[in-house]
């Protein structure tokens, strides 16, 4: 197993109700779970491939709650990143080097689509809890404050959610989703839905 470390902003993008209450060991808002997660790497290396500054994307379907399985996920790989960082990256989210949380997605996927790789528009601010990740012919999401829709003078809410050793992430900032849209292998379209921000650090005992 090779040793490795990937520390950045973060983004969840699903279809559940803002507040998604997976997060509360709780059934999806629709009963699926559909959607993004995409990170933009601060710092990180996989061995001695260095991945400062790389960015990767994964759109996913399950027909049912996470831990019921049977899912599709398919990795986004930026095509700014040279060869030898696609294949790094592939291989964390692979599950097969370690990592709770991508080693839960390796159990609970069954079937992973082949890896993208396009040119990935990404920018996450989380302290104003405004984000997007597009990726041409397959993925385009934002994310803005709750609170600011229809609003004419609008108040956002800060909300918070606070998970002391979590898998996916210690402390995020939830927002709304504007737009939720999957037009690669795999399809949805929603609005108004959940968006989970969050800074990062990943590796393979966590």
């Amino acid at each position: 197993m090779t040793e490795w470390r990937l520390e950045g902003l973060y983004m969840k993008n699903c279809n559940c109700d803002p507040g998604c209450p997976c997060d509360f060991n709780a059934d999806p808002t629709h009963h699926e779970c559909e959607g993004m997660a995409a990170m933009i790497v601060e710092r990180g290396h996989f061995g001695d491939v260095n991945l400062d500054g790389t960015k990767w994307a994964f759109t996913y379907h399950w027909p049912g709650p996470l831990h019921e399985g049977n899912g599709d996920g398919q990795p986004i790989l930026d095509a700014s990143a040279s060869d030898g960082q696609r294949e790094a990256l592939g291989a964390i989210l692979s599950g097969q080097h370690g990592g709770t949380f991508y080693g839960i997605l390796s159990e609970i996927i069954t079937t992973f689509h082949d890896p993208v790789v396009a040119d990935i528009d990404i920018d996450i601010d989380i302290d104003a809890r405004r984000a997007h990740c597009r990726v041409a012919n397959v993925l385009d999401t934002s994310s803005q404050p709750i609170g600011v829709i229809g609003v004419e003078e609008p108040q956002p809410y800060q909300i918070q959610v606070r998970i002391p050793n979590g898998f996916e992430y210690d402390l995020a900032e939830i927002a709304q989703a504007t737009v939720l849209k999957g037009t690669g292998e795999i399809r949805f379209d929603w609005a108004g839905a959940h968006s989970s921000l969050a800074r990062v650090a990943r590796h393979p005992d966590n």
